[in-house]
Formats: C-alpha cells, sequence, structure tokens
C-alpha cells in the first residue's frame, strides 16, 4: 500500500480491547504487545532485530523481494491504540502517535499524553511531532433539540453504547467501582443487569455485549441513552460549541478527530460536520 500511495499509509495497532473481548479472550498481555511493537518498528525501519518465537531468538530482517513489493523509504507511522497507564507509556516508547477514546476531554487527553511522555523519555525519544487522535462522535444539534428527543438519540445512541461497552469490559476485568465515570453511574446497576440477564449462559455473554458495535444501539440499549451518556461520551452542541472543544483540545496536543457516528446516518453526519464544523476549526 505505501508504494502505490506513499506518505498516505499509517499503520494502526492495539492489544485487541474490543476485538479480542468479542471472542471471550483477554486483550494481548502489554509485555507481549511492547515486544511485538519493538520487532514490527524496526522491520519498518529496515533494521536487523532479534525476534523471538517459541522460547528460541533469532536475527530477522525483512527481506527484499523487488521493485515495486514494498516501500519503507517514506515512513510508515505507527498510531497506537491505549488507554491504560502501560500501554500508553507503550506508545511512547514505540508509537508515533496515539488513539484513544475520550481524547477530546482534557483531563483525559493530558493523563493519556503524561503517560506517553513517560515512555518516550525511556526510550530516549522525542514526543515533538507525537500525533494524537480521539475516537468519538459528533451531535450536531439544531435549534429546538434536546438531548432526550428520539431524533438526538439515534444521532448519539450506537456510540454512547459503544463507551458504555468499553468502560464494562474494563470494569468487568478490575472490578473497581473507580473506572465508572460519573455520567454513567445513574445507570450501571441497571446495565449491569441488562448484561447479567442476556438470554445465554454466562460463558457466551461476550457474544452479544458488544452487539452493534460502532453501528447502532439494541433494543434494549435505548434506555442507557441518556442526556448525562450523551455528553459524557460525545462532542455535543451548536456548531460553534463543537468547534471551541475541538480547538480547545487541540491547544492540549490533540491533532486529529475520528468519528464514529451510527451507520444509519453515516454520510449524513460526515457531511453535516464538514460543512458546519470543520470550517470554524
Amino acid at each position: 500500500m505505501n508504494a502505490l500511495a506513499p506518505g498516505r499509509v499509517f499503520l494502526g495497532i492495539g492489544t485487541g480491547h474490543t476485538a479480542m473481548r468479542v471472542m471471550g479472550q483477554d486483550p494481548i498481555p502489554i509485555n507481549e504487545f511492547r515486544e511485538y511493537l519493538r520487532v514490527v518498528r524496526a522491520m519498518l525501519h529496515g533494521e536487523e532485530t532479534e525476534y523471538t518465537y517459541n522460547g528460541k531468538t533469532t536475527s530477522i530482517v525483512w527481506q527484499e523481494h523487488g521493485d515495486g513489493f514494498r516501500n519503507i523509504e517514506t515512513p510508515i507511522p505507527i498510531y497506537v491504540a491505549a488507554n491504560g497507564p502501560r500501554a500508553l507509556r507503550t506508545a511512547g516508547m514505540y508509537g508515533d502517535g496515539l488513539c484513544s477514546i475520550f481524547n477530546e476531554q482534557i483531563p483525559v487527553l493530558d493523563f493519556n499524553l503524561t503517560h506517553v511522555a513517560e515512555g518516550a523519555k525511556i526510550a530516549k525519544r522525542s514526543t515533538k511531532d507525537f500525533h494524537t487522535t480521539t475516537l468519538t462522535n459528533a451531535v450536531i444539534l439544531k435549534a429546538g433539540d434536546r438531548l432526550q428527543d428520539d431524533a438526538v438519540i439515534e444521532r448519539a445512541g450506537s456510540w454512547a453504547v459503544t463507551a458504555l461497552h468499553f468502560v464494562y469490559e474494563i470494569w468487568r476485568y478490575t472490578k473497581d467501582d473507580n473506572v465508572v465515570p460519573e455520567y454513567m453511574k445513574s445507570i450501571w446497576e441497571e446495565y449491569s443487569d441488562h448484561v447479567a440477564n442476556f438470554p445465554v449462559p454466562e460463558e457466551k455473554s461476550h457474544q452479544l455485549i458488544h452487539e452493534g458495535h460502532c453501528s447502532f444501539y439494541t433494543p434494549g440499549e435505548k434506555k442507557f441513552v441518556t442526556p448525562e451518556m450523551i455528553e459524557g461520551t460525545s462532542l455535543v452542541g451548536s456548531p460553534a460549541e463543537i468547534a471551541e472543544k475541538i480547538n480547545l483540545a487541540g491547544k492540549h496536543g490533540l491533532t486529529e478527530v475520528s468519528l464514529l457516528p451510527p451507520l444509519a446516518n453515516l454520510r449524513e453526519a460526515a457531511k453535516d460536520f464538514a460543512e458546519q464544523v470543520i470550517p470554524l476549526c
């Protein structure tokens, strides 16, 4: 791809917080993830590096296969999906950028970049041109819109419950109530009951928790799309208000906003954001 479109390719990679959990598995352990990134980064830079498999360590290179097969002369940046402290430090050690949920929220962004900087310091790397992306949704309110309106819930719901799934998985793993944001606390017990009452055995609950992931919310989840959830998980407001939030986050180090609107109004959401918000940023 980088040979076909040099300079337009990046490698996005994470531990599999969702991809592994939908199969009932845990994400890859951080130590393994860190080692994997170390090897991949070396290969993308054309370097010889040590690789360990089944207890055997060898020196490897990415072998050449002739003109047009690959392009590593044009750099391919690595953007790491990370949220926890150790994963964030790993992004600083081996990544060129960070992709995180809630990065548009200043306290979260500051926390994340602090740990990224710690990792960069360990690896003796600079974060000067570090790329920072937030995964979020933009809910552009029209005159007279209220957060409890069905039309607003439809535009906000799929992402709001995706964020709920994300936090629930962390809570289920850590059993730490402190990971639950304030805006989720009013629905937390009811949502936990919702999961407990899935029509499958508990050992198969992973098959349903992430249903509709970033695309739609299930009928039983609409009640969890509260005004507090919408405001807590998304960029909400008039075009000017949303642009102001993005610009403020930009001053704190945010460089990209990646939107995940519901599949049903994907094109409409992209068009509205491009025409109404981007010119103000």
